[in-house]
């Protein structure tokens, strides 16, 4: 079995590797932004997303609160996704 030290160093480089297209998101010039929006939005994020909460809080939390974003930017948008991890996050300390 892989040793939590290890799971931990793995679970944050690919949280660091996946950070890299979003600061290209927000660096880039206005007229390429349609290249990176939906690599940002269906890649790059959900999977910061899985990452920095299965470092966090555990694999289980981090499914929901993945396909809850998912399932939030599809059918509202940003804000209702962020709302739902706020949510979550907030139900999870209860």
């Amino acid at each position: 079995m892989i040793s939590n030290a290890t799971k931990r160093s793995i679970l944050r480089s690919i949280h660091f590797i996946f950070a890299i297209p979003i600061i290209g998101y927000v660096y880039s010039p206005f007229a390429e932004l349609p290249n990176y929006a939906r690599v940002v939005r269906f890649v790059s994020i959900p999977v910061l997303v899985l990452s920095g909460f299965w470092m966090y809080a555990g694999v289980f939390f981090a499914i929901i609160s993945v396909a809850l974003w998912l399932a939030a930017i599809y059918l509202s948008g940003y804000g209702a996704a962020i709302l739902s991890q706020v949510a979550l996050f907030i139900a999870r300390k209860i």
